[in-house]
């Protein structure tokens, strides 16, 4: 099973198109996040193609949050580029043979292609939401990060005691709060709370990244049961 993993500028009024051009840690934010994804993207089919195991839990937390120590360190500094894109290529590593592994039952190729796009279609809703309202979500924030905490602990114990419905309510419970923190993170960047898009950037791409696993595992179990 997949574990989640944990992680003032005023805007014109007329629509969140004109937001993302007149903002300029937005425009950065979601420049750098295309690159990201596409280059998880890229590493996550080679993890594929070339068939490489599975990392396991205690090299996938320790390379997710030693690299995102990283990031939190050099965030500043020339490095940050870099070690953004260790990061999420590292990421991309990890579920190439969760891939591997759906794209081996039948309709899984389906059911990948129907957890991208909804996570796709998740994300350009709420973030186009946020920029034509310009809401501010900070207060869920200490909320947000309790329901992960509790959801990584669930999700362990989920996978220990091998129970499958505890771990098909901690993938719902995370894809919700995935999108609340997609909610949160947006709202910082454009209520000026976010500064920094290396960081903004790593905050919304964890976040998409759960969505995706969390989204997968619900489309896969549903479809287990046809």
């Amino acid at each position: 099973m997949n574990q989640p993993l944990v992680s003032r500028t005023t805007l014109a009024r007329p629509g969140w198109g004109s937001a993302i051009a007149s903002h300029r840690v937005l425009r950065n934010t979601y420049a750098l996040l295309s690159m990201t994804l596409l280059f998880s993207a890229g590493v996550a089919a080679a993890s594929v193609a070339l068939r490489l195991p599975a990392p396991g839990l205690l090299l996938t937390l320790a390379g997710y949050f030693g690299l995102l120590f990283l990031v939190h360190k050099v965030q500043n500094s020339g490095w940050a580029l870099p070690a953004v894109f260790a990061l999420t290529g590292f990421m991309g590593y990890t579920l190439g043979p969760v891939l591997a592994a759906r794209l081996a039952l039948p309709g899984g190729a389906q059911t990948i292609a129907l957890a991208l796009a909804a996570t796709g279609a998740t994300f350009l809703a709420l973030s186009a939401w946020v920029l034509a309202t310009r809401r501010d979500f900070s207060f869920m924030g200490g909320f947000l990060f309790a329901g992960m905490v509790i959801a990584i602990l669930a999700g362990l114990g989920a996978m220990f005691f091998q129970l499958p419905a505890l771990a098909l309510a901690v993938s719902a419970m995370v894809a919700l709060l995935s999108a609340g923190l997609i909610l949160f993170e947006t709202s910082r960047i454009v209520n000026g709370g976010e500064t920094n898009y290396v960081m903004a950037t790593v905050g919304l791409f964890v976040s998409l990244f759960n969505l995706f696993t969390s989204l997968l595992a619900l489309f896969g179990f549903g479809g287990s049961n046809d």
